[in-house]
């Protein structure tokens, strides 16, 4: 049977995304952040420190656009890199306070991303459609663990 394109789940996470990144990129652009290193950021906000390799992985990204992201985050004052003392060949990422004082603002900007996606959602819908978007996650990162094997 073949899928009509209303009923592609990627489809619809696609423009989700399209649209998540629109919203985040108007909010951060005052900051100086653009769409590209949001995310960077929360990983960070989350561990502080991580090494470069860490957060390619991690956000599953490319080499090259960590570093452009990393550069750009670094440049406007976000991030400092430090040479890991383990692996100097590597460096650490850590967060400066100007990205520290943005950290309630970034976090908001979610949130509130959030409840315009969830708008009249009940929260046994949220939770529910939470729990779908992890399993989907989950299998997708499965799927792309074999194909890397």
């Amino acid at each position: 049977m073949m899928l009509r394109k209303e009923d592609s789940i990627g489809r619809w996470i696609s423009m989700l995304y399209r649209y998540g990144q629109i919203y985040v990129g108007k909010k951060m652009q005052p900051y100086g952040i653009g769409k590209g290193q949001f995310m960077f950021l929360i990983k960070l906000f989350q561990r502080d420190g991580l090494s470069q390799e860490d957060l390619t992985e991690s956000l599953n990204f490319d080499k090259a656009t960590t570093a452009r992201a990393l550069r750009k985050l670094e440049q406007e004052g976000y991030i400092i890199r430090e040479k890991n003392e383990g692996d100097r060949r590597s460096n650490r990422v850590f967060l400066t306070t100007k990205a520290r004082d943005i950290e309630p603002f970034i976090f908001e900007v979610l949130n509130n991303w959030t409840e315009i996606l969830a708008a009249g959602f009940t929260p046994g819908e949220k939770k529910q459609v939470l729990g779908l978007l992890e399993r989907m996650a989950n299998n997708a990162a499965k799927y792309a663990k074999t194909e890397k094997e």
